[in-house]
């Protein structure tokens, strides 16, 4: 191939390569306009659309883009739009397209809807002197479509019946339903006033609330966010009157008041709502705006949610500490004195034995002093601890990580009574307040060292370190290895496959086994329990051959069968259920 050759072809790939850039990037979308706008009544765009006027019989309903974004409505109120509403509606009628032309000239209009007209519309568009005018007639016979006409002109033509239905919505359709708007992320303050009375908060982190009026006090904080939340969210269900001769028949001659204050310093501004009565057929309660005469109605759960007390607003944490920060805990009751330290990711008992602590237990305690909760208020004074809580009947003291002194909480006894409940009583140790609490605290608190003790017969393990397992009935051995991730096969009595998820069924029972009682620490008179001549003997070996435990299992007495571990002396009484699986298993796991 010559260079004449060459240059020619690259001038016809360039050529080609420039076509397909032209076409994809202008001529494409030329066309997929044209398509789009075939058919039409109009060849504007909905982007365009700059106010709307819709007639009808009994109001005027219009409608005008705002300077800074978003519709308001000027007629038959001024108010603010629901942009989402207004946007389909434009849309519906700037894309309208022309079904059938029905008459070109008829000689009664009125046998199509159109005089007068069911709605006419007016359509201001950016860059048209004159508006687009569409008139609305009646629904055809088969109510697929509606009649209507250009303005100006006779023809009556078939168009879709969403455009009817667009057109003939309730003013309500076009307004903003928002109750009230504002940004959450912004508040730094509330003020709430019910019967005379007034609370201030101010915030002070997210979810972090402070009650400064009419006293300092901590705020619940989930109270409080609930509450701003259904606020945000909430929804006018009705526009009941715009401008009442009188506002008592909704309850707004003397509302209660929530004002939310959001920015700070000189950015602060606030936005109050004012609720009235609830109606109770409606569901509904009565409120208006600050500063505008409308009366609307929104759901009932805004005013439930409403935070009409300080005791309401206030925090009902009796103690508050970090749990993960935990490192040391002390426990005084009637069942006596227990110590517990953090020991790596678990727990241990220090006191008044050195034994592994249940970690799952201790958990369990921590999360039932964070979360006891004041139900009533006693006393804001730490002077009055020793008043209300003379004779503690439990005592906790918390360590945290880096603090020098514990937090020691004091739960007593109470002859009240709250909600049908038995209430106890508690208080922070140089702190207010003291509150009263439900009366199960007195023994969800109240833990022995039986009650935190680690029930685990065999040492920690996982499922994955289990390599072999020896079992022993009636003399008989039978001994199962691990072959691959999960499949087992028996060495003994001889050789074959075995039953997986027996197996499993059997390390899984044992890795979980928990005692209920201890019956000889010392492992006295084992022939007393049968365990001098145990009825099945289980060991648990790693991929080293290192023994992991040896399960001896005796007598059984009732519900209970006593049990030992081969390394260890005590004879502990087990729930016979959980032993189910591993009597059965020297017949069950061979194949």
């Amino acid at each position: 191939m010559n260079w004449k050759s060459v240059v020619v072809l690259a001038v016809v790939v360039a050529g080609l390569g420039g076509f397909d850039y032209y076409d994809t990037y202008w001529l494409a979308p030329a066309r997929d306009k044209a398509e789009s706008i075939k058919g039409r009544l109009w060849t504007v765009e909905p982007k365009d659309v700059e106010s709307i006027r819709i007639k009808r019989p009994a109001e005027i309903v219009r409608l005008k883009w705002a300077v800074g974004g978003g519709w308001e409505m000027l007629e038959p109120v001024k108010a603010l739009g629901d942009r989402a509403t207004i946007d389909d509606v434009v849309t519906s009628l700037v894309t309208v397209r022309r079904d059938r032309e029905i008459d070109p000239n008829p000689a009664k209009p009125v046998d199509f809807g159109l005089d007068p007209a069911a709605a006419e519309v007016q359509l201001e568009v950016k860059g048209r002197k004159e508006p687009l005018v569409l008139q609305v007639g009646a629904k055809s016979p088969t109510g697929a479509w509606v009649y209507a006409r250009e303005g100006g002109k006779p023809a009556v033509m078939t168009i879709s019946e969403v455009v009817g239905r667009d057109t003939g919505r309730p003013v309500a359709d076009f307004r903003d339903k928002t109750v009230i708007a504002f940004d959450k992320k912004t508040v730094s303050g509330l003020d709430l006033e019910v019967g005379g009375d007034r609370i201030s908060l101010l915030a002070e982190a997210p979810r972090k609330w402070q009650i400064v009026k009419p006293a300092a006090y901590r705020a619940d904080g989930d109270v409080v966010s609930d509450f701003l939340d259904k606020l945000d969210a909430a929804r006018v269900k009705e526009f009941v009157a715009e401008s009442p001769p009188s506002l008592a028949p909704y309850g707004l001659d003397r509302p209660a008041t929530a004002t939310i204050w959001t920015g700070k310093d000189k950015d602060r501004s606030s936005k109050t709502l004012l609720f009235g009565r609830g109606d109770v057929d409606k569901k509904g309660v009565y409120v208006m705006r600050a500063g505008e005469p409308g009366v609307m109605l929104v759901p009932d759960e805004l005013w439930t949610a409403f935070p009409k007390t300080v005791a309401a607003l206030r925090d009902k944490t009796v103690v508050a500490y970090q749990q993960d920060k935990v490192d040391r805990v002390e426990i005084e009751s009637p069942k006596g004195k227990v110590v517990i330290a953090r020991d790596g990711t678990g727990w241990k008992i220090t006191a008044p034995d050195a034994v592994q602590a249940d970690s799952g237990a201790v958990s369990s305690l921590l999360w039932s002093l964070r979360d006891l909760r004041a139900s009533a208020f006693l006393s804001d004074a730490p002077a009055d601890i020793a008043r209300f809580v003379k004779k503690p009947e439990v005592t906790i003291r918390i360590w945290e990580e880096g603090a020098k002194e514990p937090k020691t909480v004091f739960v007593g006894p109470s002859p009240e009574v709250r909600g049908g409940k038995p209430a106890a009583v508690a208080a922070v140790e140089g702190q207010g307040p003291v509150a009263l609490v439900d009366a199960k605290a007195l023994g969800d608190l109240a833990k022995s060292e039986m009650d935190l003790r680690d029930r685990s017969l065999f040492p920690a393990f996982e499922l994955a370190d289990v390599k072999r397992a020896r079992l022993m009935a009636a003399g008989k051995p039978v001994v199962v290895e691990r072959s691959g991730e999960s499949d087992w096969k028996v060495l003994e009595p001889s050789r074959g496959s075995a039953k997986g998820d027996k197996v499993t069924n059997l390390v899984l029972g044992l890795k979980s086994l928990r005692w209920k009682d201890i019956v000889s620490p010392k492992g006295d008179d084992p022939s007393r329990y049968g365990l001098d001549h145990p009825e099945l003997e289980v060991s648990l070996y790693k991929g080293d051959g290192a023994e992991l435990g040896t399960l001896l299992v005796g007598k059984q007495e009732g519900a209970v069968t006593y049990v030992r571990v081969k390394a260890a002396q005590a004879i502990y009484a087990v729930d016979s259920q959980l032993l189910s699986d591993i009597r059965k298993a020297p017949t069950e796991v061979q194949g």
